[in-house]
């Protein structure tokens, strides 16, 4: 648990933590490519069905980008530091984005800049009451890079997006749950507590079902309706392949729960 992010495995679910508590969590590019590295590992693990994402500590989810190593990628020239930094940034919530099993985050604290876009991209958030949220790139002269000009408008409306993104001012997890940014506002020891037990009402139910929807969700998003309505049919065609939904049929019918192996169905669940 030494390293700038670690894993642990909970029973059917991965807690991932970001782990630089004295740097608030600044996600340096280490940090970026253990999560994806980590989140590769859990995608072949058909134990593990849900995944959390947190910070260490109890100031801060995360700061966002480590601007001192950046700064130096931006000095090389702006190709350097797009490769870098840039691109670093979006593959990563791109994948939480896309990631076939559902990430909830955890936010503990300061969820500033990248982290912030974390918690755009991950598909659910639970955040603690004194959490602080805050688009603050253009206090530095950049814009968002790891998504925050994208996801932010198509969560909260382009208008308010841009107040938060054109003023970078700082905002409660009240806005942020009223802007859509989080599901739920807690008390902070019960942050985890949550997450956990969010994670917990997803895992009785099917986990390819969950990834079907989870796809045509994400995808679905970024098309016009009746494109939306055509993936919903797929994702629909290839659950219906699959012994979950023989399973989930016959135990309403039998006015019994339901019985899921982690395996059923397939063994790699996949977002394709």
């Amino acid at each position: 648990m030494t390293d700038v992010v670690f894993l642990e495995k909970q029973g059917a679910v991965a807690l991932l933590t970001i782990n630089r508590p004295e740097k608030l969590n600044a996600l340096n590019y280490r940090a970026n490519d253990l999560i994806l590295r980590y989140l590769d590992e859990i995608e072949r693990d058909d134990a593990l069905r849900a995944v959390i994402i947190t910070g260490a500590g109890h100031r801060a989810f995360s700061a966002g980008g480590d601007i001192h190593e950046f700064t130096e990628s931006i000095k090389l020239g702006p190709d350097i530091a797009v490769r870098d930094f840039c691109l670093r940034g979006q593959r990563m919530t791109g994948r939480l984005e896309a990631f076939p099993k559902p990430i909830i985050a955890a936010v503990n604290g300061l969820a500033y800049g990248g982290g912030c876009e974390i918690t755009e991209a991950v598909h659910l958030a639970v955040a603690s009451e004194t959490a602080l949220f805050a688009k603050p790139e253009i206090n530095i002269g950049i814009p968002p890079t790891f998504g925050g000009t994208q996801r932010l408008p198509r969560l909260a409306g382009r208008k308010r997006a841009l107040e938060l993104l054109l003023t970078g001012d700082s905002f409660t997890a009240a806005r942020a749950h009223e802007l859509g940014l989080v599901n739920t506002v807690v008390s902070p020891g019960k942050v985890l507590d949550t997450a956990f037990g969010m994670a917990e009402r997803i895992l009785r139910h099917s986990p390819h079902a969950a990834a079907r929807i989870l796809s045509a969700v994400t995808r679905g998003l970024n098309t016009s309706i009746a494109e939306g309505l055509s993936i919903e049919c797929e994702q629909f065609a290839r659950m219906a392949a699959t012994p979950d939904v023989h399973e989930g049929l016959n135990a309403w019918i039998e006015r019994r729960m339901p019985q899921y192996g982690p395996s059923q169905g397939g063994n790699t669940i996949s977002q394709l």
